[in-house]
């Protein structure tokens, strides 16, 4: 089985040595995204925008395979402000609908290019 790199031009392009995501057999790998535009620019300076850009940056990951968000099964959420938790629940549950995925949600001492949150998520491809 081969590993299947995705990328998409609705999103920001990585900023590291890696892919935006990959899928493997029946799963699709997306990695941490922050509050990138598709320019490369981060959103600042509302944590609801922010976190609202992550979630599209992922929507754009899943469009690209032709997924939805009710193929994901896992989401892993990186915050530098465990206090926004509420607002980013707020966010998530526009994107996220039951039955929910399984989730985590971790305060960090900061995340690449000074982004407040960042999210990767596990998706299953059928």
């Amino acid at each position: 089985m081969s590993i299947q790199p995705f990328a998409s031009k609705k999103s920001a392009p990585p900023v590291g040595p890696y892919s935006p995501a990959a899928k493997i057999g029946d799963l699709l790998f997306i990695s941490g995204q922050i509050p990138l535009l598709a320019s490369g620019e981060l959103v600042e300076g509302d944590f609801e925008k922010e976190t609202r850009q992550v979630l599209e940056n992922i929507k754009s990951l899943l469009d690209e395979v032709g997924l939805t968000f009710k193929n994901v099964v896992k989401v892993g959420i990186f915050t530098t402000d465990l206090s926004k938790f509420d607002l980013i629940n707020k966010v998530y549950s526009e994107y996220v609908n039951e039955p929910f995925p399984a989730r985590a949600a971790v305060e960090v001492a900061a995340l690449p290019k000074g982004a407040r949150i960042e999210m990767e998520a596990i998706a299953y491809v059928k």
